[in-house]
């Protein structure tokens, strides 16, 4: 297989996939923001099993991060063919009328325009029509885009439901272009996201509460991220799939 960037790829969902995949064959690219240390254990654990990775630091949100980010994968680990858009942050708690500006506008540009400015460019070096070889690209979504998040997260849910638009668009845009294009959406899951200061952690509240009575893994969601990265899943494109225990 050929190489696979994980945006936010070195805690979390992010650092599920990076390994999962790793484990099936793909050169791993993982990406993260300030964390060296996580992403460093990300690496060397997918190594000592005996697969290839890399870190490289980057802001999604920056055209020249995420162009390095591109060049500096496919130097080391060779031709991109995959691209998981997992980094993104929920921003600030509350309601929105008190949101700050900058935290807005900071969930705003990790979410949405970091998944457009990688997706252009995993597009511009995958692309049949630009010479690639084609590839595949998974966004991730949230249930949040059709639960809103009142009193919580409503910035983070309009941010996710542009995500879903953009899965839509853009795997028509690329369909023969060799590019399949899927976003998945994950519920309540047990990650270090769920944990907000000055409020508790989320699972406290929520996970009595879901219909299969309990969170979801981080592996679970890395499960159905790495199928549709792989030739099982060759004819879906434009999909959203739930990972949310029935949320």
């Amino acid at each position: 297989m050929s190489t696979l960037i994980v945006t936010g790829g070195s805690r979390g969902i992010g650092a599920a996939v990076s390994r999962m995949a790793a484990q099936r064959g793909w050169a791993v690219a993982v990406n993260y923001a300030s964390n060296a240390d996580a992403a460093d254990a990300v690496v060397q654990a997918i190594r000592a099993a005996g697969g290839r990775a890399e870190a490289f630091q980057g802001d999604v949100a920056d055209e020249a991060d995420v162009r390095a980010l591109f060049d500096g994968a496919e130097k080391a680990l060779g031709p991109i063919g995959g691209l998981v858009n997992n980094a993104g942050i929920v921003g600030p708690y509350g309601r929105l009328d008190e949101v700050p500006l900058d935290g807005i506008r900071r969930t705003l540009d990790i979410n949405i325009l970091g998944s457009v400015l990688c997706s252009r460019e995993a597009v511009r070096r995958m692309s049949t029509a630009r010479g690639g070889k084609g590839g595949v690209i998974v966004n991730l979504g949230s249930i949040a885009a059709d639960l809103g998040s009142p009193n919580e997260f409503v910035a983070y849910a309009a941010a996710k439901g542009a995500i879903d638009s953009l899965t839509i668009g853009l795997a028509r845009e690329v369909a023969k272009e060799g590019i399949r294009v899927n976003v998945v959406r994950p519920g309540l899951i047990d990650t270090e996201i769920q944990i907000v200061p000055g409020v508790g952690n989320r699972l406290d509240k929520f996970a009595s509460a879901m219909p299969m009575g309990r969170a979801g893994t981080a592996d679970e969601v890395a499960e159905t991220i790495v199928w549709l990265l792989s030739d099982a899943a060759s004819y879906v494109t434009g999909a959203q799939l739930n990972v949310s225990g029935g949320r």
